[in-house]
């Protein structure tokens, strides 16, 4: 141990139990990758079993794999038990599962906005509330990264109810960590416009993703990696004193609007 009580290797996780909730693809997948990288002992959780196993960068280790739907409380309750049973202990969940298609504010329906809410906000409570008896009961505690979006901070058209329960997400956060502090620590990494499988859904082709590309600071899209190392660095020793907040990780954000709107001539 160095002298501040920090770990002499604070990003080797051999040993620890890490689940990662819609861990099968997308930036779940890359999350899961990290851990194992870093030695974690990891399970994934999605609605369907993976295409191909979820393994080490090097393919020696895989993440253990529960079919589970996060709306249903008695499936999440099934992912940590199982959890459970193989370490006996879980050292971080990641609250990744989550996401929506495009919807109009005006017709969009009840049922659709309770199910985007029910996945982005409610199922991400209940598997908070499911990890609490374990994490608060061990002697290292444990350490919740939610993963939540710049659509919850700024407005999201054609996603209300995404962008609300993000928000929602976000305040959950910080409450959980009072409320469940210091034994368990309770953040959130706020994701901007990362490339994935469905990115030309959202930013339409390569034309279209490098012209969003320009108005970020950083002057690309994210990478899976370049959030999957925060949520590493967050649920590490490193961040020992972080709880209760949430880690902005978008490339510097988008560039006022106002200034490419009074240069554009049309």
């Amino acid at each position: 141990m160095a002298p501040d009580g920090t770990a002499d290797e604070p990003l080797d996780f051999t040993g620890r139990s890490v689940v990662v909730t819609g861990g099968s693809r997308g930036l779940g997948r890359t999350i899961a990758t990290t851990f194992l990288d870093a030695g974690a002992d990891v399970l994934i959780c999605a609605r369907s079993d993976p295409l191909e196993p979820v393994t080490s960068t090097d393919g020696v280790r895989e993440a253990a794999f529960v079919a589970a739907d996060v709306r249903a409380a008695d499936q999440v309750a099934n992912v940590v038990a199982v959890a459970l049973k193989r370490s006996g202990h879980i050292d971080v969940l990641v609250n990744n599962a989550g996401g929506a298609p495009a919807a109009e504010s005006a017709t969009v329906s009840p049922r659709f906005n309770e199910k985007i809410i029910a996945l982005n906000l409610t199922a991400p409570m209940t598997f908070c509330q499911a990890v609490h008896p374990a994490m608060s009961s061990q002697s290292e505690g444990g350490v919740i990264v939610n993963v939540s979006s710049v659509s919850g901070t700024r407005p999201n058209p054609q996603g209300v109810a995404y962008g609300a329960a993000k928000a929602g997400l976000e305040n959950m956060t910080r409450t959980l960590a009072h409320e469940w502090g210091p034994s368990i620590r309770v953040v959130a990494v706020t994701v901007g416009m990362i490339v994935t499988e469905e990115s030309e859904a959202f930013y339409g082709d390569a034309d279209g993703q490098a012209a969003v590309a320009r108005n970020l600071a950083a002057r690309r899209l994210g990478r899976p990696e370049d959030v999957a190392g925060m949520v590493l660095a967050l649920a590490s020793p490193l961040a020992r004193w972080v709880t209760g907040t949430c880690v902005e990780v978008h490339g510097g954000g988008e560039g006022p609007a106002y200034l490419y709107a009074a240069s554009d001539p049309t």
